[in-house]
């Protein structure tokens, strides 16, 4: 009988200990997904996302007007992520006199919104993962855009190269300019869909 109740208390302190150790284990993971969770929110708050990176340079104040003309603010702060192949304000000074001003009117909505979109990719595609891609690829790589077109990107002298549906090229100038959700690439000529 002494036998039996030392056996059990070993097994209730046993299954106690096991128990306790079972809580532990579980209160060390909910603080490891709290600290996670407190992580992101910090990178998230530090840094912007693709409009206020992109009102944040003075490089890009004609995209930003753009992007704001065309009703697109809410979209590119969305959770993404999202690749832009950001034109800069020297990209838009090369398009015909007028078209810009012609572009922000209200008229042209539909026409200025289809070419943002046309210039945003679904997805967080880097510079080493894009190049990886055109490699991978015999020199070239088609991504669809947003607006429902493709563009082709291909290599020349170490720089990546946009040629959009009308055949018309343009340069990443600078790459990787990280946002909260997703990539900026600057690129210096505006692509156009078909």
């Amino acid at each position: 009988m002494k036998t039996l109740k030392t056996l059990s208390l070993c097994a209730l302190s046993a299954l106690l200990f096991v128990s306790c150790g079972e809580k532990k284990k579980e209160m060390q993971e909910e603080a490891t997904e709290a600290v996670t969770a407190v992580e992101e929110a910090v990178v998230e708050a530090v840094t912007p996302n693709i409009v206020g990176v992109a009102a944040g340079n003075d490089n890009f104040t004609t995209l930003v007007a753009a992007v704001q003309a065309a009703g697109l603010v809410e979209t590119l702060s969305g959770e993404g992520p999202f690749t832009v192949f950001a034109p800069t304000n020297d990209a838009f000074a090369k398009l015909p006199e007028g078209t810009v001003e012609s572009l922000l009117k209200p008229e042209s909505k539909d026409a200025l919104t289809g070419i943002l979109t046309y210039h945003v990719v679904a997805g967080k595609f880097e510079a080493a993962a894009v190049i990886e891609a055109i490699n991978t690829n015999n020199g070239s790589f088609t991504v669809e855009t947003v607006q429902g077109g493709s563009i082709d990107l291909s290599l020349k002298d170490g720089n990546v190269m946009l040629t959009d549906a009308k055949g018309a090229m343009s340069t990443v100038v600078i790459a990787d300019v990280a946002a909260s959700n997703g990539v900026i690439h600057a690129i210096d000529t505006v692509v156009m869909p078909e």
